[in-house]
C-alpha cells in the first residue's frame, strides 16, 4: 500500500482539509503522513472559529524531520489542499520538490483550491497566482473544480468540448492528470453533477445525482480518493472508484441530515461503496 504525505489544513471538530483527507486513505490502507497548515476548531463555513494558522516554517522542520528519518524515498505521493499563504504554498512546493529528489516516481496530487461558482475567490490575493504560476507546472495531478478550470484557463466552460479543451490547456502547463470536480455542462441530466477526468489524451466522464446536502469537505476526500485509486490504477478507474464512494458519503450525510459529513460512519463506502457508477470515455 502506498504512503502519502498531505499537507493540509485540521479541525478538531467536522471534517474537511487532513481531517477529510487522512481517514479515508488510513481506512483503504495508505499509510498516510500528515501535516497540519492551521489547527482550528472548525471549519470556517461556521462562520466562527478559534485556533491558529502555522507558518511555513512549521511546513518544512517537518518535512525535513521526515527526511531526517531517511523516509522520503518512500514517499509514494504528496497531496495538498487549501493553502492559506503564497507562502505556505511555497513550502508545500519545496517538499514535492523533496520528495520527487528521493523517489522520482512519486506524484504531487495538487488541489488548486482558488474558489467556486457562485463565491468567486475566496483565498488571499496571491494565492490564484501562484496555483496558476507555480504549482501547476509542478504537479503531476490538478482536481479544480470548475470555476478554478475556468480561472486556470481564462476561458468559459459550458459544453464538454469546452472543458476538455481546458483540460488539455492546463496539461499543456504541467500537470498529466486533471480531474474536473463539481463539473455540470449543458447536457449535464437536471438533477446530476459530473466529473471528467483526462489523462494521456483520453477523457472519461461520470455523473453521479445531486444529494439535498451542503457540507464541506467533500473536495478533500475526492481529491484524497481519486490519489489513491490513480496509484494502483488508471484515471478511469480511479474517477469511478472516488465519484461511487463519495457519493455514498454524501447520501449518508444527507439521510443522516448532518451539518458535517459521515467521514466515520460512512466509512465503508471507501472500500465497498454502497453503489458504483461508471466512467465513460468520451
Amino acid at each position: 500500500m502506498p504512503s502519502i504525505l498531505s499537507i493540509q489544513s485540521w479541525v478538531a471538530y467536522g471534517h474537511v482539509g487532513n481531517a477529510s483527507a487522512i481517514f479515508p486513505l488510513q481506512r483503504l490502507g495508505a499509510e498516510v503522513w500528515g501535516i497540519h497548515t492551521v489547527q482550528f476548531s472548525n471549519h470556517t463555513g461556521y462562520g466562527a472559529w478559534r485556533g491558529q494558522v502555522f507558518g511555513a516554517e512549521l511546513i518544512r522542520d517537518c518535512v525535513t524531520g521526515i527526511e531526517e528519518r531517511g523516509a522520503l524515498p518512500r514517499c509514494d505521493a504528496v497531496l495538498s489542499g487549501y493553502m492559506g499563504s503564497a507562502e505556505i504554498g511555497e513550502a508545500i512546493l519545496d517538499a514535492a520538490r523533496r520528495v520527487k529528489a528521493a523517489n522520482p516516481a512519486a506524484l504531487w496530487c495538487c488541489d488548486p483550491v482558488i474558489g467556486d461558482v457562485g463565491r468567486g475567490v475566496f483565498v488571499r490575493p496571491g494565492i490564484p497566482e501562484f496555483m496558476r504560476d507555480e504549482a501547476l507546472p509542478a504537479a503531476d495531478i490538478v482536481t479544480p473544480n470548475q470555476f478554478e478550470l475556468e480561472w486556470l484557463t481564462g476561458t468559459g466552460v459550458r459544453t464538454l468540448e469546452h472543458a476538455k479543451a481546458a483540460v488539455t490547456a492546463l496539461q499543456a502547463r504541467g500537470p498529466r492528470c486533471v480531474l474536473v470536480t463539481s463539473l455540470h455542462l449543458d447536457d449535464t441530466p437536471e438533477g446530476e453533477i459530473g466529473m471528467l477526468a483526462g489523462e494521456g489524451g483520453r477523457f472519461w466522464r461520470i455523473s453521479t445525482p445531486m444529494l439535498p446536502v451542503s457540507v464541506n469537505g467533500a473536495g478533500d476526500a475526492i481529491a484524497a480518493l481519486f490519489l489513491f485509486h490513480r496509484l494502483r490504477g488508471g484515471a478511469d478507474a480511479a474517477l469511478a472508484a472516488a465519484a461511487s464512494s463519495v457519493f455514498g458519503l454524501l447520501r449518508r450525510t444527507a439521510e443522516a441530515g448532518s451539518r458535517e459529513i459521515l467521514t466515520v460512519a460512512a466509512q465503508e463506502e471507501f472500500v465497498a461503496p454502497s453503489r458504483m457508477f461508471a466512467a465513460a470515455a468520451c
